[in-house]
């Protein structure tokens, strides 16, 4: 047998690690995983280069930089529960397994099931669990899962692999109204109902067939699933689950907001409604946190324009009192004879 070590360590070399991916334990698991042991025998020789290939069931085989690219997108750090929607040959549930503990990896065609967990079997991979089935659905009896990666593009994310996510978990998956173009993005699970996304890298994938993805080719259109109505009694009950009280805008402890802000050098401060004194006195209070404790040094405000320019002429220059400063009324007449 022809031994690929060297293309495979040049490959990873010249299209994993020159192209940014930085993991230790991405690049070491796409070292030591045989690529072309997941490839029909006739395209051998091409397993080391930077392209998807065929595959049985007119099916194909991401290309290794994309397989390290999203692997490396889920944080690992070792001996995670994962799942895997899509499995194709198996090639990239084994670079998972490389590094996480336990990885479940769903396929939804019968015959890629079978070789992918044969092939598994071959090189040993116990930790690495296949089932045939609806992947939308994910693989509800060993979740919740640390991560979850599909290799599929879904014209949004299932709402069942969220549900599966365990909280600080991520999820990778490729999402795109066009079937064949996608956004990568990777969506972090913050709290049992909150969710954060990112996007990451325009992709091409397959279409993610299944019922929470897109209809198989020539099925009827199913009817839009019913969504529950949301009166104003569970309106007002989500937004008091969600609020954080406090007893007063100057001894509010603002300690718990900084510390979800993370590294954030955008922030965004929102108000239900304007020209009320309360939101603008607490955005003042978060605004000199962000100053004095985060390092910030710009903050842009959507104000009026007297406002605006007095403040501004006076962190820019300083000379003049503040109540020389005073929006001036302006008596606006209309002519009706004019159409004005």
């Amino acid at each position: 047998m022809t031994d690929f070590s060297v293309a495979r360590r040049e490959m990873v070399r010249s299209h994993v690690v020159a192209r940014g991916v930085r993991s230790k334990l991405v690049v070491e698991a796409m070292e030591n995983v045989p690529r072309e042991a997941f490839l029909p025998e006739r395209f051998h020789e091409f397993a080391y280069q930077d392209a998807p290939l065929p595959i049985e069931e007119g099916q194909t085989i991401s290309q290794p930089y994309i397989v390290a690219l999203m692997t490396d997108a889920l944080a690992l750090e070792g001996g995670e529960r994962v799942l895997e929607i899509g499995c194709g040959s198996g090639y990239a549930a084994v670079v998972l397994g490389e590094i996480a503990g336990e990885v479940y990896t769903v396929e939804r065609i019968a015959q890629l099931a079978e070789k992918a967990a044969a092939t598994l079997a071959d090189l040993g991979y116990d930790d690495v669990h296949v089932m045939h089935a609806d992947g939308t659905l994910g693989w509800e009896e060993h979740a919740p899962y640390d991560a979850i990666v599909v290799a599929a593009g879904g014209p949004e994310v299932p709402e069942s692999l969220k549900q599966q996510l365990a909280v600080g978990g991520r999820l990778v998956i490729p999402v795109g109204k066009d079937p064949r173009a996608q956004g990568l993005l990777r969506v972090t699970r913050i709290s049992e109902n909150e969710f954060e996304s990112q996007d990451i890298a325009d992709v091409r994938f397959v279409p993610l067939v299944g019922e929470e993805g897109w209809l198989p080719e020539g099925a009827p259109a199913a009817a839009p699933r019913p969504r529950p109505a949301v009166g104003d009694e569970a309106l007002i009950s989500a937004i008091g689950e969600a609020a954080e009280e406090f007893a007063s805008i100057e001894s509010a402890d603002l300690a718990p907001l900084l510390a979800r802000l993370g590294d954030a050098r955008v922030v965004l401060l929102g108000e239900a409604s304007h020209g009320t004194s309360e939101f603008y006195r607490m955005r003042e209070r978060i605004s000199q946190e962000l100053i004095s404790k985060k390092g910030f040094r710009i903050i842009g405000i959507e104000g009026d324009w007297p406002d605006a320019a007095r403040v501004d002429h006076y962190v820019r220059h300083m000379e003049y009192p503040a109540s020389e400063w005073t929006a001036t009324p302006i008596d606006v007449r209309f002519a009706p004879e004019s159409g004005h």
